[in-house]
């Protein structure tokens, strides 16, 4: 009968690290895993920006990887440290090796300044779509996000406002777990349905690839007319606004993503 093997999280996490060239160590006394850029020396790891990856202890031995948190800090004068926000998270059950592949990815993503927004905006750039030519980076207090322009007859217009399921561009790919599309108007209020798109399922998806499913939808209403749902929006006035419900704009062929 052969015998099974079991993969410790803390060993995986550390072995994809190394792989990628991540240098990352074990600290016993905080039981988490410190990863740092290869240039700086273990022993000054937390003097600069580190990654902080915490893993939920097992309770017993198991393929899948416990809950596990991947943070970015940063000193805020002896001995504290400034919280920069989650790099990486899981919460349910994957495989132990494909998990820490993952997290070394996203660690790795993080030291490389890369992010999931310059991923789509190449995937818009093959359809034309572009900065100053229909498409703009809007930047708000809780969110981020591409807004590709649609003008509308009669000198109205609408925008596509496209982000991540956090309303951000900016967490690393190896983290990106699908992008979600709203439609708005001019004054910024939602037509129709809260959300025209949205990929997957909250789980990790490849970002090229969703970004390249999410560019060419993008592009297919771009390029479709926008008709006009009723005409009670002519007739708005301070005492009688437009009925929201009525769906002032269909879209037509507009595909929802896998939910």
């Amino acid at each position: 009968m052969p015998i099974t093997t079991f993969t410790a999280p803390d060993d995986a996490v550390l072995s994809a690290c190394k792989a990628l060239g991540v240098a990352a160590f074990f600290d016993p006394e905080d039981r988490v895993i410190y990863a740092h850029p290869a240039t700086t020396p273990q022993a000054k790891a937390l003097d600069g920006t580190h990654i902080m990856i915490s893993i939920e202890e097992a309770t017993v031995l198991s393929s899948e990887m416990p809950p596990l948190r991947v943070s970015a800090w940063e000193p805020d004068g002896s001995p504290d440290f400034h919280d920069l926000g989650t790099v990486y998270a899981s919460d349910d059950g994957r495989p132990i090796r494909e998990e820490a592949d993952r997290c070394a990815r996203a660690a790795a993503d993080f030291f490389a300044a890369r992010v999931a927004g310059p991923v789509l905006l190449e995937a818009l750039a093959e359809y034309g779509i572009l900065p100053g030519e229909g498409l703009s980076v809007t930047y708000t207090t809780h969110s981020d996000t591409y807004d590709v322009f649609l003008p509308l007859p009669h000198g109205e217009h609408a925008r596509l406002s496209v982000a991540d399921r956090d309303g951000s561009l900016k967490h690393v790919p190896a983290a990106h777990t699908g992008w979600s599309v709203v439609l708005l108007d001019e004054r910024g209020e939602l037509i129709g349905e809260p959300v025209v798109w949205v990929s997957g399922d909250g789980s990790p998806l490849d970002c090229a690839e969703d970004s390249a499913a999410t560019a060419a939808f993008i592009a297919d209403v771009v390029t479709s007319p926008i008709s006009r749902h009723c005409d009670c929006y002519n007739n708005e006035h301070p005492g009688r606004p437009h009925d929201r419900a009525c769906n002032r704009y269909a879209l037509p062929n507009t595909a929802q993503g896998a939910a």
